[in-house]
């Protein structure tokens, strides 16, 4: 049997019958994430005692009847309870097809989670996963030490450094989490990056006040001045902590406050029984100055893939012939999915 689930109760419900998962899946993570046309749905797949679970995000396509899906920004894919070698995936799959059919959904894209091994195998003969780059990870079921020994030789120097000029402590007031929205959005117009990233206020508030998961703001302060010059949200659900988001003072970069923040939550995470500290991928270009970043931590990575399953291939192409006749000559991204939503370069 297959359901559609958009009500809160029955998602966290739901939620709890998961061998695994993490604070991308959750309902309200879902409803702070999701654009103003954007519907959060989970999909729950249920034989016998086995039960997988998809939360997605359904949108429209303008101008037409029918819609699309696509994930949240982080980690999500599939979920499964209960789910054993010998259970067979044809009927979840058939029953899956069947429901996007008789929605008139005509593509799905999703981020997998690196840290769900099996959301491959479920998802396999379902369109394609292609894996565009890493994940940086700490095994925090390591000791301290033994974790830094991966830390690579400049590193350990930035840390020292950074230890000699400033302190962190836990955010906990209004004025703190202002002046952590300052910070990171001043890094963002920093790296141009897209207006999607321009998180609102309201969106960090919830983050912090979420009863699904927990979230911490971290504060990198000068001891000299007790000026908070950088921070960053980590958040932690089951076994996983995720390094969420962060911002500097540019005037402060030389002190590598964020390096020092990252570690400090390392060594907490870890006392308090954690099992992995991702730190996520790159930017998957040449020059991808964040994954070298990501990667001084650590040499563990996980392959970070992506679903993209077209569940209608001949409303798909009408589609695409259609936005490539209104868009020429411009040249679009090859790689973006579904390609009729595809971002264009001049």
């Amino acid at each position: 049997m297959i359901q559609v689930i958009t009500d809160k109760s029955q998602w966290d419900e739901a939620l709890k019958l998961a061998d695994h998962s993490d604070f991308y899946h959750t309902y309200h993570y879902h409803h702070l994430s999701k654009q103003h046309n954007e519907n959060p749905v989970l999909i729950k797949y249920h034989y016998q005692d086995n039960i997988i679970l998809l939360p997605l995000l359904l949108r429209p396509i303008e101008d037409t009847d029918y819609s699309d899906a696509t994930s949240v920004y982080g980690y999500a894919g599939v979920l499964t309870a209960n789910n054993n070698k010998n259970f067979n995936h044809l009927n979840f799959k058939k029953e899956l097809n069947n429901l996007f059919h008789t929605s008139k959904i005509v593509s799905v894209f999703s981020r997998l989670h690196p840290f769900l091994s099996y959301q491959e195998t479920i998802l396999y003969g379902l369109g394609q996963i292609t894996s565009p780059g890493n994940v940086v990870y700490i095994d925090l079921t390591k000791s301290l030490e033994a974790q830094k020994l991966d830390y690579s030789r400049r590193l350990k120097t930035y840390l020292n450094k950074a230890e000699k000029h400033c302190y962190i402590e836990e955010g906990t007031t209004p004025k703190d989490l202002d002046k952590f929205i300052e910070l990171y959005y001043n890094n963002m117009k920093r790296v141009k990056a897209n207006k999607y990233y321009f998180f609102s206020t309201n969106y960090f508030e919830q983050l912090l006040k979420s009863e699904d998961f927990k979230t911490e703001l971290l504060l990198c302060k000068l001891k000299e001045t007790d000026e908070i010059i950088s921070a960053g949200l980590f958040i932690k659900t089951d076994e996983i902590v995720q390094y969420h988001l962060s911002g500097t003072n540019e005037l402060f970069e030389d002190l590598n406050p964020v390096k020092f923040l990252i570690d400090y939550s390392r060594i907490k995470a870890t006392n308090e029984g954690f099992q992995f500290f991702n730190l996520g991928g790159g930017r998957a270009s040449k020059d991808d100055s964040l994954f070298r970043f990501k990667s001084k931590f650590s040499k563990d990575i996980k392959p970070f893939k992506l679903w993209k399953y077209i569940v209608n291939p001949e409303v798909y192409q009408d589609l695409e012939t259609k936005l490539n006749v209104e868009q020429l000559p411009l040249q679009p991204d090859p790689d973006y999915f579904p390609s009729y939503r595809r971002v264009l370069t001049s």
